[in-house]
């Protein structure tokens, strides 16, 4: 029952970053998925995987995991750098084309 410890990316279609400021606790599947024959329909016996539990930082997910002994693994975030972009490059005269 490993936990995965991450900061969640923001939406893709949306510029705003609402969501993705606090730590996500999450289960890796422990048992596979199975095809229901009938409806076709996905399912699991492994309940830990509805679970998700979010963290104002990092090292409270630790402690989290810490206090309970659960084996955990931290993803860090990857650095992003922001592409400064006007309306007006887009009719500038040394654009790329």
């Amino acid at each position: 029952m490993l936990a995965r410890i991450y900061l969640p990316t923001r939406n893709a279609m949306q510029s705003g970053r609402a969501n993705s400021r606090r730590w996500v606790l999450e289960f890796e599947p422990a048992a596979i998925r199975r095809v229901d024959p009938l409806m076709g329909w996905t399912g699991t016996t492994d309940m830990n995987g509805e679970v998700v539990m979010r963290f104002e930082d990092k090292e409270a997910a630790i402690a989290y995991c810490d206090r309970n002994r659960i084996p955990f693994e931290v993803q860090e975030p990857k650095a992003v750098t922001p592409k400064i972009k006007t309306y007006a490059d887009n009719f500038s005269f040394t654009r790329i084309r």
